[in-house]
């Protein structure tokens, strides 16, 4: 059984709605005005947004826009999420661990959290006293429903002493259960930092099988997956570089190993991001899930991205219109039962704090 509380009503008992109050729905019309005040963002996407398309997506870029001020809200986007929202109405964008450390330094009051529910809950530990909000309490995510709470005390039974280092991609109660949490950029990190020669690296067990492979300590995993990565094959992706050499093969850990072993790179989404940066390289292929490419092209002009579309049907439950919802009824509103929240927030803190 979990303690974890996705409610909208607090410790007071009061909903978020009640203590921040309902706004009313805003005319969502294109004019003059909107057409003005998102012309800014409009480059930013024309790319991927249709000129006759942009008249139905300004008017929620602006009325969000304008109602994240009056509320004092940030929101937080991971890389995943579509070019409108990533955009045009994120404040701050990143993969999970970058995510997890701005989560500590936003300046709001309210975090809505545009991504899948294990990355709100994991806000919430870290910004206890702040309203969090994700606009799809559906954003799930298969990796992190993958393992339970008792799951991992079973495991603690099995292995006595094993230090248990468990992905951010999990709920708060799997968290409360491990003694420090890791991200794909700083695996290898956190798994060397115990100083032992065996350590669970659970639930993916793919990512745990990449990191296997750089270091030394004996990794004991755990059969869970990400569906859009464990998706990608070695035999697809030689197919994609027979048929023109220049390609660069980028990968995400969350891949299977004989995927990430005949990869050019393969790393975090920042990392694979800093890499198309840096690089340059003509013409890339990342795998990841599809809407990074789109996100990155406009900071990476001349390079060409072949998108094998393999989309996260979780993160796309995030629109525009619910996070207009979400703003506007203060819903859904994030909750962790102090007695889980205490001691998940210690092994995301211990995470954090690493130093690397």
């Amino acid at each position: 059984m979990t303690s974890v509380s996705t409610s909208n009503t607090s410790a007071s008992g009061k909903t978020a709605a009640e203590r921040y109050g309902v706004l009313p729905r805003p005319e969502l019309e294109w004019n003059a005005q909107v057409e003005r005040e998102t012309a800014h963002l409009y480059e930013l996407v024309k790319e991927h947004i249709p000129a006759i398309e942009w008249p139905v997506y300004a008017p929620y870029v602006h009325a969000i826009n304008k109602l994240k001020k009056e509320r004092n809200a940030a929101i937080l986007a991971h890389n995943y999420q579509t070019p409108d929202i990533f955009h045009c109405v994120a404040d701050i964008v990143g993969d999970s661990l970058q995510l997890a450390k701005e989560a500590t330094k936003v300046d709001a009051d309210i975090i809505v959290q545009c991504g899948v529910h294990f990355m709100a809950e994991t806000s919430k530990l870290l910004n206890p006293d702040k309203t969090v909000l994700i606009p799809d309490m559906k954003a799930g995510c298969s990796l992190a429903e993958s393992i339970t709470g008792a799951d991992v005390r079973l495991l603690r039974e099995r292995y006595p002493g094993v230090p248990i280092v468990t992905y951010v991609n999990t709920s708060a109660d799997v968290k409360a259960e491990s003694d420090i949490c890791c991200t794909s950029s700083n695996a290898v990190a956190v798994v060397e930092s115990f100083g032992v020669d065996r350590v669970l690296c659970i639930p993916d067990e793919f990512l745990a099988q990449n990191v296997a492979a750089q270091t030394k300590v004996k990794i004991l995993t755990w059969k869970g997956h990400c569906e859009v990565h464990e998706r990608f094959t070695a035999e697809e992706l030689l197919a994609y570089r027979e048929a023109d050499p220049e390609i660069q093969i980028i990968a995400h850990p969350e891949c299977p190993p004989s995927v990430v072993e005949i990869a050019d790179y393969a790393g975090s989404t920042s990392g694979m991001i800093n890499y198309v940066r840096d690089q340059r390289p003509p013409k890339v292929l990342l795998v990841t899930e599809c809407s990074m490419a789109s996100n990155i092209e406009s900071s990476a002009p001349g390079v060409q991205f072949i998108k094998p579309c393999n989309l996260c049907p979780h993160m796309k439950r995030i629109t525009l219109p619910k996070i207009l919802d979400s703003l506007l009824e203060m819903k859904d509103e994030i909750h962790v039962d102090p007695s889980t929240a205490d001691r998940a927030r210690q092994a995301v803190e211990r995470m954090v704090n690493l130093k690397q």
